[in-house]
């Protein structure tokens, strides 16, 4: 890791200060100062965090609130250190993929007797309620939006390459794909994901395929309980998926992750990107490409013509070693509705949390219009929750990683990929009965 030991350095200064900040929580005329952490950090996020941040403080005169930002490759590694202290934070991100052990461990808070008679659950959209509420009704955290996938997609190399509409399938991607590639003039199709958080995209796919059979609740299962990669059609989407590499994307996106899958689509070096709406405020700043040549398209369907919408998310939530927690909900009800929650979505081009967002302006035009019709279209997008939040969920990202990049290499067959996987589900949900 670049810089090892100023990153530590760091983390200590900031474990250090943190909690020593615990401390002194309270003062001798009533004013309590809460430590808030986020975990998904860049400077213009936190800049709107400290203005919604200013504006709670306002309302809330006795109470103030330190925000710390660490640095977001070491943020979640630091915000369990001070989960494990049992002091040092008290509101803080939390995210699906951390949720299922830190909720295990005890650390964070069950807000559900809290927030019982909270106002703000009238105005959340179906999905942020049902993410609000996890395992026995539990409220761990608040999502303050959603991550959700679509086609980012060049409108001007496919009107060149003969096309009059942009993919509707993933066979339809790959033929597409396929026809803008010119690696002589080093242009490509598709950016492709090889890297870090590999399994996502080669998951997407296989969900698209089996879209028919799918369980809305875990969708790394069919409706009869066995595992979405043992099914037929996940030897057809891998196929495909793997085929899109070969003949439509760089061949460095055998190491792709986030960034580089970013960037090579927003410097115009390729034609079609497949990501989270995140991405539309950073594209919307690129001098490569203008924004009359890009927007976005729904989900790509399987054969079946349906989508398979895994929607990934964050929130926030309360320490459990907290000793403000009182004011520390009060914190989470504020960011979780009304004006603060549109204007943090909008900021960080989130799916929002807020049933309102369908009727706004912002979210009707351009980029944003793709989202809405999937909101519009359940039946054909089908909303799906992924089992992010099992204990396992890290150890299963590295592994799944991994072999992705041994079948870009060669090195496992796609048959043994899926054989694979489904023998490591199978077995952990089996476990997890016993």
């Amino acid at each position: 890791m670049k810089r090892r030991n100023a990153v530590a350095a760091l983390g200590l200064a900031l474990t250090m200060t943190v909690t020593g900040c615990s401390a002194m929580g309270g003062s001798s005329d009533g004013t309590v100062t809460l430590q808030m952490v986020e975990s998904l950090t860049n400077p213009a996020r936190t800049e709107v965090l400290k203005q919604l941040i200013a504006d709670f403080e306002k309302q809330n005169p006795k109470i103030k609130v330190n925000l710390v930002s660490p640095p977001t490759g070491q943020a979640d590694q630091k915000i369990q250190q001070m989960l494990q202290s049992g002091s040092g934070v008290d509101t803080l991100e939390v995210r699906d993929i951390t949720v299922g052990p830190w909720s295990n461990n005890g650390w964070i808070h069950d807000m559900s007797t809290d927030l019982k008679d909270w106002s703000g659950w009238q105005g959340l959209t179906d999905n942020a309620a049902k993410a609000a509420k996890g395992p026995e009704g539990r409220t761990y955290f608040v999502p303050y939006g959603f991550y959700g996938l679509s086609l980012f997609y060049r409108t001007d190399l496919i009107s060149q390459a003969g096309y009059d509409k942009p993919p509707s399938t993933w066979e339809d991607l790959l033929e597409q794909a396929s026809a803008i590639q010119d690696k002589d003039k080093r242009r490509y199709g598709y950016a492709f994901r090889g890297g870090p958080n590999a399994s996502s995209n080669v998951t997407a796919v296989i969900e698209a395929y089996v879209a028919d059979r799918i369980d809305p609740a875990n969708g790394y299962k069919l409706d009869d309980g066995s595992t979405i990669f043992s099914a037929p059609e996940a030897r057809e989407a891998l196929k495909t998926y793997f085929e899109l590499f070969k003949k439509g994307s760089p061949p460095s996106s055998i190491a792709w992750g986030y960034p580089e899958m970013v960037e090579g689509f927003s410097n115009g070096s390729t034609a079609f990107l497949l990501q989270d709406p995140e991405v539309i405020a950073p594209l919307r700043e690129s001098k490569a490409i203008k924004e009359d040549q890009w927007t976005t398209a729904p989900l790509l369907a399987g054969p079946g013509g349906k989508a398979v919408q895994p929607l990934a998310t964050a929130g926030w939530g309360v320490a459990k070693g907290s000793k403000h927690k009182a004011q520390a909900v009060k914190l989470v009800e504020f960011l979780s509705e009304g004006e603060a929650s549109t204007t943090f979505a909008k900021k960080n081009s989130l799916i929002p949390i807020q049933k309102q967002a369908d009727e706004d302006p912002f979210y009707k035009t351009g980029p944003w219009a793709s989202y809405v019709t999937m909101n519009q279209n359940p039946d054909t997008y089908v909303t799906v929750t992924q089992p992010r939040d099992v204990p396992w969920f890290t150890e299963w990202t590295q592994k799944a990683d991994a072999d992705v990049q041994k079948v870009l290499l060669g090195k496992m067959t796609q048959e043994q990929l899926l054989a694979d996987w489904d023998a490591y589900w199978t077995a952990k949900w089996k476990n997890e009965k016993s």
